[in-house]
């Protein structure tokens, strides 16, 4: 009979239970801070014990950290088993098999993986991972957020984790810095925010990113854009028009900059440039560069923009910036309206109209003291074609619009869609209805394509009928 089945039978003390004058979470909360129904439980012997064992394990590791400095996955998780089964002689606990593999399992995962997560991670149904402090973790699975029944044993796990993810790009996070921006090592994006800016605890959010990237036939299958409308932007990044993903938050924009960056020919040298690397270009000849956060010191500091006109001076064929969010959109355009056609970008904006208005905004917050007919006049001649993704209200992600900019008419910028999405309407379990259409105008860039050879057939743009009969009504 092991020492845990003695304790249930009431034949000794509780080897897992937490040392006298130890604090235990109760339902409630410590004061000041905002809890949930879901953060309210108390931890079971077993997971207060398991911190404790934790805890030595990582002291003993620790001090023999140059033990494991050339060593592969399977070797550090031999020493650190070994090292487990020494703290447990040390602490003269004696468990099961079930309960020591539980053990071993979480200790494995928590210092060669990311503790309870691991799971989440790896199921790839899952597209988003939200970690509002060690009781709560949401998940987005197939569009829709759900509270997940994996919890973490502690805020100091939680923590461990969070340190983990951080220290494999070289950035710190802690009451100094208390916000960081990170990336797993499959790309996926990562974002972490600690007290005391939280009162909830560690934040940690995980955008996930699919092992194998997208492709063009994957967004066709999940519905996201259609077969004609798949022909005409694969056409204009090949034909080096430049292009603007606009969306939302969690909209599917690096998901489709990703897709739309693979059309670009092998034989040509691309630049990306990202706050945290997640784009997952095929092509041979693919230069990455990542901003980076000033030091503790306040020095250091390398902005995206620093990094677009550095790539200005690399001899780029083309110029993927990941994210246009600050004055990085002036050097952007600059770029191309340079020689540097073919150029892709992504921005924070609901509709075709609105994205040119925020990257007019963008361009001022760089100090540049231009009048706004100027800073048009720039965008004007910049951006050709804007891919505009939503997010809709059932989790569905589409293109709901493939716009082309005109040029400047009066004082305005003029655009006008190419392809759109109609929606009529929301069916009883949610899902939401409508269909894709071209809206019958060709292009101003049609001979474009065709003189650069990459043409389209003209009846890629004759409108299609609403299939459901009812007229987009």
């Amino acid at each position: 009979m092991s020492l845990l089945d003695r304790v249930q039978k009431g034949q000794g003390p509780d080897p897992l239970a937490p040392p006298e004058g130890a604090y235990v979470p109760q339902a409630g909360g410590t004061p000041g801070t905002r809890q949930s129904s879901a953060s309210t439980r108390v931890r079971t012997s077993f997971e207060v014990q398991a911190e404790r064992i934790k805890n030595r394990l990582q002291a003993r590791l620790i001090e023999n950290i140059d033990e494991g400095e050339d060593e592969d996955r399977e070797q550090r998780a031999a020493r650190i088993t070994d090292a487990l089964n020494a703290v447990l002689a040390e602490m003269g606990l004696s468990l099961t098999k079930p309960e020591k593999q539980r053990l071993l399992d979480s200790v494995l995962n928590d210092f060669l993986g990311l503790g309870p997560i691991e799971a989440l991670i790896s199921d790839p149904t899952i597209t988003e991972i939200m970690v509002n402090g060690p009781d709560q973790i949401f998940v987005e699975h197939k569009g829709k957020l759900t509270l997940s029944t994996t919890q973490f044993e502690s805020e100091e796990q939680l923590r461990r984790v969070i340190d983990r993810i951080v220290s494999t790009i070289g950035r710190r996070i802690d009451e100094s810095s208390p916000m960081v921006d990170a990336r797993l090592k499959d790309g996926s994006r990562v974002n972490v925010i600690i007290p005391p800016l939280s009162l909830n605890g560690p934040i940690l959010t995980i955008r996930k990113f699919s092992k194998d990237p997208y492709k063009i036939s994957d967004l066709i299958k999940f519905g996201s854009l259609t077969d004609p409308m798949a022909q005409f932007v694969r056409a204009c990044v090949r034909s080096r028009l430049n292009m603007l993903v606009s969306g939302g938050t969690g909209s599917g924009k690096t998901t489709t900059l990703n897709v739309l960056s693979s059309f670009i020919p092998e034989e040509e040298r691309v630049v990306t440039v990202e706050d945290a690397a997640e784009l997952q270009l095929n092509q041979e000849h693919v230069v990455t560069l990542e901003s980076r956060p000033a030091t503790v010191e306040g020095r250091g500091r390398i902005a995206i923009r620093d990094l677009v006109v550095n790539a200005l001076r690399m001899r780029p064929d083309r110029i993927v910036v990941g994210e246009c969010r600050g004055g990085e959109a002036l050097d952007m355009l600059q770029a191309m309206n340079t020689g540097h056609d073919g150029s892709l970008t992504t921005i924070h904006a609901n509709s075709p109209r609105d994205s040119l208005n925020r990257l007019e905004t963008l361009v001022l917050m760089a100090g540049a003291e231009l009048p706004s007919r100027a800073i048009r006049e720039q965008i004007s001649s910049a951006i050709n074609v804007i891919v505009q993704q939503s997010r809709l209200r059932d989790g569905s992600r589409k293109i709901i619009a493939v716009s082309e900019v005109l040029g400047l008419h009066g004082d305005q910028v003029k655009v006008q869609d190419i392809f759109v999405f109609k929606q009529t309407g929301v069916s009883e379990d949610g899902k939401v209805q409508g269909w894709f259409t071209a809206t019958g105008i060709i292009p101003k860039y049609f001979d474009h394509l065709q003189s650069s050879g990459e043409g389209v057939p003209k009846d890629l743009f004759t409108p299609v009928p609403d299939p459901a009969g009812q007229g987009g009504k």
